[in-house]
């Protein structure tokens, strides 16, 4: 029991304090050590700290850092092109003023979708929506929730072939790529989307019939810089079609037509292909993906040199900071009082599909991760709800789209790192903005995924 209480103190410190400002780089192998402390003798400290912390540390980083670092790149050129705002504004031009709201989060979505990183959308859009918003005197403080249902929830973890690492996870441990269940998928999606909306639109009405108006505030300066001569519409598109029709292609037709037996060998892991197509497919798209954008948009670059190099540093504080949440939740998932925990959640259902949906919301919510929670969750429990899947005849397709949707749940809470770069790029605060996010990209995800898993038991996987 004292173990546990560690675990929950360690947890509330890591929450508080990020909320405060604090970044979880450094929060999280001193919450770790709280509850480390806590254990006893059975975890020893220092021996905790180097075998396990950054042991784990490093398996995400040697496992992820391609997909963040193309992802950086690939955001850093479309913003530096003008591509992202061009993609904003056009369809805040066709959406029109007066449905601002609807134009944020289309445009985040699109941009999201085609493999932009949501930090590179927030800072493209933020210009344009709070433009929008200032125009069809909307709050402003309804921004960040606009922003979240774009980027944090349908195309982070729902829609199928999206390139994001939420949807690639899940591959290896299932065996599975990321068009898993592509129509429960897009019906999850449109169900985050929808409940996002409905949201959105009320708070804008009751604020209306209110006559609250667009607020007075100091605007911080825009961040992305545009290009002094922005492409037109179908230049800025073209990089993302070749993200999503590549990430297509090559998952489902090229890569498993080559020869991969080699991967069999130790000194490649002694793996096979579907352990690895999810990631291989999104690392050759966004390759190409910014090689398009470059190409098409040679003469729009200022340096180059300067646009690849800030995106590849660009990628160094997400991927530390998301390795380090998985540091953190890997010590807690190897301590004695962590067996409780499990137990708990597995005890609560005997279906694999509703055990993916309570242990990955259960993860995400303690290291304020998608990606991070969802790694720990497979890690600890991924084999067995496999093999429990096989033993029911349930799809290992639902058990990946399940367990993308529910990364993307209570991963959302106030410490989350991009929730709280969100509200900075905004410049509101979580006391005048926090409620909005928490419908959109907490509790949406959570009752689409909720519908996802209740419309696949009546029909089954497809």
């Amino acid at each position: 029991m004292i173990g546990v209480i560690g675990i929950v103190l360690s947890l509330v410190l890591l929450m508080y304090l990020a909320y405060r400002g604090i970044n979880v780089l450094f929060l999280a192998p001193i919450c770790a050590t709280i509850a480390v402390l806590f254990a006893g003798l059975d975890s020893p400290l220092l021996g905790t700290y180097t075998q396990v912390f950054m042991v784990e540390l490093g398996k995400y980083l040697a496992k992820f850092f391609p997909l963040f670092m193309l992802g950086a790149i690939f955001g850093k050129l479309m913003d530096d092109s003008g591509s992202a705002s061009v993609i904003a504004q056009w369809i805040a031009d066709k959406v029109g003023a007066e449905r601002a709201l609807l134009a944020i989060v289309l445009a985040c979505g699109l941009l999201t979708y085609g493999g932009v990183s949501l930090f590179v959308v927030a800072f493209a859009v933020y210009p344009i929506g709070a433009a929008l918003l200032r125009r069809s005197d909307t709050p402003k403080r309804l921004l960040p929730g606009a922003i979240a249902l774009g980027s944090f929830t349908f195309t982070m973890t729902a829609l199928p072939y999206t390139p994001s690492i939420q949807n690639a996870i899940p591959s290896p441990f299932f065996g599975t790529n990321t068009g898993a269940a592509p129509g429960l998928g897009i019906i999850g999606g449109f169900l985050m989307f929808a409940i996002g909306m409905l949201w959105l639109t009320r708070r804008a009405h009751a604020a209306q019939a209110r006559n609250e108006g667009y607020g007075i505030h100091d605007e911080p300066p825009a961040t992305a810089a545009a290009a002094e001569r922005r492409p037109p519409f179908i230049v800025a598109l073209a990089p993302i079609i070749v993200v999503i029709v590549l990430n297509f292609v090559f998952t489902n037709y090229i890569l498993p037509a080559m020869d991969t037996a080699f991967l069999a060998q130790p000194r490649f892991g002694a793996t096979k292909l579907s352990a690895v197509l999810g990631i291989w497919s999104i690392i050759i798209a966004l390759i190409a993906a910014c090689l398009t954008c470059v190409a098409v948009n040679w003469t729009r670059f200022g340096n180059l040199t300067d646009t690849i190099n800030k995106g590849t540093f660009g990628s160094m504080l997400p991927i530390f900071n998301t390795a380090s949440e998985v540091g953190y939740g890997s010590v807690i998932a190897s301590l004695p009082a962590f067996a409780l925990v499990r137990d708990a959640m597995t005890a609560v259902t005997t279906n694999p599909v509703w055990a993916t949906f309570i242990a990955v919301n259960v993860l995400a919510g303690i290291t304020g991760s998608a990606s991070g929670g969802m790694s720990i969750a497979l890690t600890a429990v991924g084999d067995q709800l496999l093999q429990e899947a096989r033993a029911d005849g349930i799809s290992a397709q639902i058990l990946h789209r399940v367990a993308a949707m529910s990364s993307g749940g209570f991963d959302s809470l106030p410490h989350n790192g991009a929730v709280i770069t969100l509200l900075a790029i905004c410049g509101l605060t979580h006391k005048q903005s926090y409620v909005d996010i928490f419908i959109c990209s907490v509790v949406g995800p959570v009752l689409a995924t909720v519908a996802v898993i209740l419309i696949n038991q009546a029909v089954g996987t497809f």
